[in-house]
């Protein structure tokens, strides 16, 4: 029998509480939320908690509130671990992942969760995501755009040295998330009117996914599906500017991949959180509707929360493009359910299977 259609979160956040986070984190510096909930905070950082929807009790009433049926949990871009030393960056990711790996466990129809791995110790990132998938059981591998190696040179995740930790996406059959974060710490400009996450963190992501399909991973990890957060919106406006270059100059992409080829393939992803339907238009008809999923980047104030000035609320977007003739209302609904789901699991269907059932028990 058919089930009914459910809304699936493709892009979801969550704070641990300001008691479940070990003392060394505040000690260090790495990060801590204060015991009032009204800031997350690092060393010479903080940045104000908009929404108690961060934290899980409040997070599951706002769920209920907006009938989401489940949602996909990345980790915290504050934990990416960049700069931190290799003791202290083990023990962060650590815990981030344990946490998530909790959340999900004791809460298997409400979430699926990611866990984060450092590229710069690639021996430890492997060991780290097969103890993440065999012990914790997470499935989701969220990676930066950008990270800093280990003598301070900042890279692009798709470097060739990180390969392996792919080749093991590809045989677990992972999802993989890649977001932006770090821009202030290697692009060197000042930091005002919040330019590196209006701006930066948008070219971060194309940067990223230039990479991933000059290098052809798609093709070469048929196993793993990556999805690129924030809809890769400068990746769209983009494209004709790469086929354009790459036609143009030969001899700069030796040995490469061209760009139309990764185009609608069925293993790159999208999320729907473009702000518009004209670019959620021009996302859809470069890639195809079924790579694209919800992601609602709550709770942050960038994401698609209730807001009485934006007159929003979770699901406007889609809402919208059907009244503009964007997107018809079954396209509408894969974007909230199969195609999260195809992002997921990929062909295993009882995975599939196994999670719809979870999510309506």
């Amino acid at each position: 029998m058919k089930h009914r259609k459910l809304r699936i979160n493709g892009h979801s956040h969550l704070l641990p509480y300001p008691e479940e986070i070990p003392e060394f984190m505040q000690q260090k510096g790495i990060f801590w939320v204060d015991k009032d909930r009204k800031f997350m905070l690092q060393k010479d950082w903080n940045r104000p908690i908009t929404d108690s929807s961060f934290f899980l009790h409040e997070k599951l009433a706002w769920m209920e509130r907006f009938k989401i049926d489940h949602a996909v949990v990345l980790n915290l871009s504050q934990l990416y671990g960049n700069g931190l030393r290799v003791e202290e960056l083990k023990q962060a990711l650590r815990f981030q992942n344990d946490f998530n790996g909790k959340i999900q466990r004791e809460n298997p129809s409400k979430f699926t969760c990611g866990f984060v791995v450092h590229p710069s110790f690639i021996r430890s990132a492997c060991w780290e995501i097969e103890r993440c998938v065999e012990e914790l059981g997470l499935r989701l591998l969220c990676l930066p755009t950008h990270y800093m190696d280990t003598i301070g040179t900042w890279r692009n995740i798709f470097d060739e040295e990180n390969e392996p930790i792919f080749e093991l996406a590809s045989k677990y059959n992972l999802a993989v998330e890649i977001h932006p974060y770090d821009g202030e710490k290697f692009i060197n400009l000042e930091n005002k009117n919040w330019r590196f996450h209006l701006i930066w963190m948008l070219a971060q992501c194309a940067d990223a996914y230039h990479f991933f399909t000059l290098n052809g991973l798609y093709a070469k990890y048929p196993n793993m599906r990556v999805c690129f957060a924030h809809g890769g919106q400068l990746a769209q406006i983009n494209l004709g500017r790469r086929i354009q270059g790459f036609d143009g100059r030969p001899d700069l992409f030796e040995g490469k991949i061209h760009p139309r080829k990764a185009v609608g393939h069925k293993n790159i992803f999208f999320d729907t959180l473009v702000h518009d339907t004209g670019a959620l238009e021009l996302l859809i008809r470069n890639h195809g509707s079924k790579q694209v999923l919800m992601g609602l980047d709550d709770p942050y104030p960038l994401g698609e929360m209730e807001s009485d000035s934006q007159a929003s609320y979770p699901g406007k977007i889609l809402d919208l493009a059907i009244e503009r003739k964007v997107i018809t209302t079954e396209e509408r609904e894969e974007m909230w359910e199969d195609n999260v789901l195809q992002w997921l699991f990929g062909d295993d269907e009882k995975g599939k299977q196994d999670l719809v059932n979870k999510i309506l028990s």
